[in-house]
């Protein structure tokens, strides 16, 4: 009988010994270990697809199979692998890095990561409005009043907004029903993780979890949540310019972004 080959070990994406779960996505490996392998493919494996590197599979950083229910997104993650140079860059994989976080962290903690992503929805983004410039006002309405109409059609949650930065209460319906439509989203089996680590991230980059939700049901193409969420942003620096430096750090919050709404539309069984 032939041998299982031995799995391959990322632990180089492995920034310290102390890891936060939802964040550890973000961070920066301290070394760039020189690739080792030639091919990098998406193939079935026990539990779905898993990514393959001339042969052997890869594990995440805890040693667990780096595995999903989808051979699309794992497609995705290969791709990553494969384009590699050199060497291995954890910075040019986020969809790798989230997986490895969904799959180490949050598989773990799902009841307090997902408390976290709810909380979000009490003090929303979307709901707080500049009364003033009228340009500021009129970019905000365009971009979230219909957000703010798919959360109360779609999830049955009706926000309240506020004009200005004080803190508005939201009704406790809106925060329930908000509260139902996440966990009905997550779900249950492989994918769940996944999905939960990957809408936490959303909400985190975007500090919306209306956005985040409504990028991950599809109900927002990706390009368009991610306007929503840099209206204010975006109203600066056509007042004032921006410079390389944010505009740098914005296009790599882009990635994270994007590797999570992929993550998130792409982590259900086939």
């Amino acid at each position: 009988m032939a041998k299982e080959p031995a799995g391959l070990d990322a632990d180089f994406f492995v920034p310290g010994s102390e890891r936060d779960p939802v964040k550890a996505a973000r961070e920066p490996a301290r070394a760039l270990p020189t690739r080792f392998y030639k091919e990098a493919v998406a193939a079935p494996a026990d539990g779905g697809y898993g990514i393959f590197l001339d042969g052997r599979p890869v594990n995440t950083p805890a040693r667990r199979p780096l595995v999903a229910p989808s051979r699309p997104l794992m497609e995705a993650v290969a791709a990553e692998w494969a384009g590699q140079g050199e060497t291995i860059d954890p910075a040019t994989m986020p969809l790798t890095k989230l997986m490895n976080t969904a799959l180490d962290g949050v598989a773990g903690q799902m009841e307090e990561v997902e408390a976290e992503v709810a909380k979000y929805a009490g003090s929303d983004l979307i709901c707080y409005r500049a009364g003033a410039p009228e340009s500021l006002a009129a970019a905000q309405s365009a971009a979230w009043d219909p957000l703010v109409a798919f959360a109360r059609d779609r999830l049955g949650a009706r926000l309240a907004l506020a004009e200005g930065v004080m803190f508005i209460e939201q009704p406790q319906a809106a925060l329930d029903a908000f509260a139902r439509a996440l966990r009905e989203y997550v779900g249950e089996g492989a994918g769940a993780p996944l999905r939960l680590a990957a809408l936490s991230v959303l909400t985190t980059l975007t500090g919306s979890a209306v956005i985040a939700l409504a990028t991950a049901l599809c109900a927002i193409d990706v390009a368009a949540a991610w306007d929503a969420a840099n209206v204010d942003e975006d109203w600066q620096m056509r007042a004032w310019g921006a410079d390389a430096e944010a505009l740098a750090r914005r296009a790599a919050r882009l990635k994270e972004f994007e590797a999570a709404a992929t993550l998130s539309r792409h982590s259900t069984p086939e």
